[in-house]
């Protein structure tokens, strides 16, 4: 197994039990947002809480949303930021591939060339 491999099987490793251990630790704990949390907070401390504006798509549709399209909602939004991160990513590589196979290096070693 090489450097690089070791150090992503630790990585994962090390993800997976920041994410686990919490579970297992506080057990029957209620893992609740952060947004009901501050309501609640704010509720607590002045009595009279009024939100100042509701949500669009409540508005539009008379109510609250269900929480699988808030789920929803949420999912596409993070595929379309992973979309974006992942296509720059890829830019930057094939770039590098080309800067390589063409024999274009970088601005610095175009300098030392001439």
């Amino acid at each position: 197994m090489t450097k690089n491999t070791r150090i992503v099987v630790l990585l994962l490793a090390i993800a997976v039990l920041i994410a686990a251990i919490p579970l297992f630790a506080l057990k029957n704990a209620e893992f609740g947002g952060s947004d009901d949390a501050g309501s609640v907070m704010i509720e607590e401390i002045e009595g009279d809480y009024a939100p100042w504006f509701t949500p669009v798509l409540e508005t539009a549709i008379g109510g609250e949303l269900p929480g699988e399209v808030e789920s929803l909602i949420f999912c596409i939004q993070t595929g379309i930021g992973v979309g974006i991160i992942a296509f720059f990513m890829g830019r930057f590589v094939e770039r590098k591939k080309w800067q390589k196979d063409t024999g274009m290096g970088s601005a610095d070693d175009r300098k030392g060339k001439q």
